[in-house]
């Protein structure tokens, strides 16, 4: 993948503001659920294939589902635990990498296997840096963490 650079935010950045402050105009050009599944599919490798994927685009990877007793559970439990984020807290840090099969971009971060995609239709800046567009994410993923809503999951 190309980019791949490590932001540190953790300071006195207020994460939900990156939301809060779209205009009322970009935060309706918000994707379709259907939208937002074909995009995270074009995102994540063929070789996993068993995921979850929640409401604002936080999702999953796991490893061996078989291990799993309960998926929408575990996945709760996980997004629960690494989805938000507290201010000087290690899920303040974030990767941003940009996409090849599909726009955009997914944020890495805190929680390993858990991913935020972002679609350059989610940011009102034309040609957002790392930084903005991890902010973003980041939003994405605090939101899915206080209010954890699973939309689909892939399964092998």
């Amino acid at each position: 993948m190309e980019n791949k650079e490590v932001v540190n935010i953790n300071s006195e950045v207020q994460i939900n503001d990156t939301i809060n402050n779209q205009s009322p105009k970009k935060q309706s050009n918000k994707m379709s659920e259907k939208e937002l599944i074909e995009n995270v599919k074009l995102s994540i490798s063929p070789k996993f294939q068993d995921w979850v994927l929640f409401k604002n685009g936080t999702y999953i990877i796991f490893d061996d589902i078989t291990q799993v007793k309960n998926i929408n559970d575990e996945a709760i439990a996980m997004m629960k635990e690494f989805g938000p984020v507290f201010a000087g807290g290690p899920a303040g840090d974030f990767n941003t990498i940009r996409l090849l099969k599909t726009e955009g971009w997914i944020v890495a971060g805190h929680g390993y296997g858990m991913y935020t995609y972002v679609s350059p239709t989610e940011i009102e800046n034309k040609s957002p840096n790392d930084l903005e567009v991890g902010l973003f994410g980041r939003s994405k993923r605090d939101l899915d963490g206080k209010n954890p809503e699973i939309i689909f999951i892939n399964k092998s």
